[in-house]
């Protein structure tokens, strides 16, 4: 079956991890579950089509699309070619005078139709590096942030009249180069947790690093794998924000993370060893002493091994090369999927956020934070709201609702009164004993917007004359003031009340008072 065609998000990443964080296309590979050759194809379709980096902000994931991939074409097979033992090259490897260029003219002796030479010498690197070897890692300045969480917890009274007592975990955060290390008290690993310490961290050391490197906690990865480990989409865009790359560790690899090991370990011997007798009433106090101790182990203790301080290693090789921070910290957002209904609005935990209506039926992305609410379909931003509570409630936006809908939904009680006024005190009256004769005025609505467009097709002082007529004969509809002025009866005298010494009727088959009396 066809190969599945990547989303446009994940080609914008891919694009973003080449460009800006500088990343070999087999570690993009790794980090975002994809082949390398489609990381390398798509870096060669976004250089042949002409675009620049970044790209332009109004260029949605259809035009990109297109841009990229144009029509769709038939896709050619690839072509088979004989594999070399890459166990006996190894073994060749290391005799002497032997390289790579030697074994490939042998094996291409063997097989014309092969791999060219910088495959040949690519498969052979990606072998190689499969290989349970160790060796040791050399860091360059403000290249690397390794991260993870401590395994003891720290035992805090949260309430001092019953002695609650809660487990305070320790995030850890240090410097590759420069081993300047950062420690944060929380009550639990969750992602708001998490990010929220990352956070903290950045702003600790006033710059982001080229890479983050957890371990594969599910707040990090959602699919840990050797080959193609799936980060969650959120820290991948608390990553982004800060123009860093997210780059796990190896499932059941410590020593891809031997940095942060050590710095969990020398916490835990500092920190908590020298804390362990102290009560602690909450994360404030908790935090605060932590503060003071990692000031002393990165400023006063010396490192045998360079004759510096953390603090000044970190000076020296760390911050030079730390990308600037941005001008806002970030802010959690979770994503969420979900489908737009008939009455073009989505409900999220409870409430209902509008979105245009031609998206009715569609199926979207939600992105939530503390405060708002942002909703996109197909990569584009389609909505934004202020966050509002699980009351079942709507939030609409007039722009996002038909023409139609727009014209009921804008009428209130008080602008119905005060058209009404505008075409006469009569037509105000009658409008507004008809809102009052309702049970909800609401019900009444149709009935008063329907007589005050009569005043189009007859005018407002016929309208104005025919709601004298109306109350007069005490009928309060829409029906009645039309045929009013359809027969033209608001035009004719109303009756007269009789005068006080107006002599009465005087006919023999009328029966008097008397006559009851």
């Amino acid at each position: 079956m066809p190969t599945e065609r990547l989303s446009m998000r994940r080609v914008r990443e891919i694009l973003r991890l080449i460009r800006d964080a500088d990343m070999p296309a087999r570690a993009v590979a790794r980090q975002l579950g994809v082949a390398a050759s489609t990381v390398r194809e798509t870096v060669r379709r976004f250089d042949a089509s002409g675009m620049e980096w970044p790209l332009p902000p109004g260029l949605n994931d259809t035009a990109l699309e297109s841009r990229l991939y144009g029509p769709a074409g038939s896709k050619q097979g690839h072509r088979w070619r004989a594999e070399p033992d890459w166990a006996a090259v190894n073994r060749e490897l290391k005799r002497k005078h032997v390289t790579l260029q030697v074994l490939w003219d042998e094996y291409i002796e063997l097989h014309p139709d092969g791999y060219r030479y910088s495959r040949f010498c690519e498969l052979y690197r990606g072998w190689e590096a499969r290989l349970p070897v160790t060796m040791r890692q050399n860091h360059i300045g403000g290249d690397r942030l390794f991260v993870d969480y401590a395994g003891d917890t720290v035992p805090v009274v949260v309430d001092r009249l019953t002695g609650e007592i809660r487990d305070a975990h320790i995030f850890v955060a240090v410097m590759a180069a420069s081993s300047l290390s950062f420690a944060f008290a929380t009550w639990n690993e969750t992602l708001q947790d998490w990010s929220d310490a990352h956070v903290r961290a950045f702003a600790f050391f006033g710059g982001a690093a080229r890479l983050l490197v957890p371990d594969n906690a599910k707040v990090a990865v959602i699919k840990a794998c050797l080959y193609d480990p799936q980060v969650n989409r959120s820290y991948a865009e608390l990553a982004a924000h800060y123009d860093t790359a997210v780059l796990p560790a190896r499932p059941y690899r410590p020593r891809d993370k031997a940095k942060v090991e050590a710095c969990v370990g020398i916490i835990e011997r500092w920190l908590l060893g020298r804390l362990r007798y102290r009560v602690w009433y909450g994360l404030g106090e908790l935090n605060a002493a932590i503060a003071d101790l990692l000031a002393r182990l990165n400023d006063e203790r010396v490192l045998r091994r360079f004759g510096r301080t953390r603090r000044q290693l970190f000076e020296e090789i760390d911050a030079p090369h730390l990308k600037p921070l941005p001008t806002t910290a970030y802010v959690l957002a979770q994503w969420r999927r979900a489908r737009v209904g008939l009455d073009y609005h989505v409900e999220v935990e409870k409430h209902f956020y509008s979105v245009p209506y031609r998206h009715a039926r569609a199926a979207v992305e939600v992105r939530l934070t503390a405060r708002t609410i942002e909703i996109f379909a197909a990569g584009e931003r389609i909505a934004a709201h202020m966050r509002g509570s699980g009351n079942g409630r709507h939030t609409t936006i007039n722009d996002h609702m038909p023409s139609s809908h727009r014209r009921y939904a804008d009428w209130t009680i008080e602008r119905i009164v005060a058209e009404a006024a505008g075409l006469g005190p009569s037509v105000k009256l009658l409008c507004e004993m008809i809102l009052q004769d309702r049970p909800h005025p609401e019900q009444g609505y149709r009935s008063c917007l329907g007589i005050l467009r009569l005043a189009r097709a007859y005018g407002a002082a016929r309208l104005d004359a025919a709601a004298l007529r109306a109350l007069e004969i005490g009928v309060r509809n829409y029906g009645s003031v039309k045929s009013i002025l359809e027969k033209k009866l608001d035009g004719q005298p109303l009756h007269e009340p009789r005068a006080p010494d107006e002599a009465g009727i005087d006919h023999p088959n009328i029966r008097g008072s008397s006559y009851y009396h």
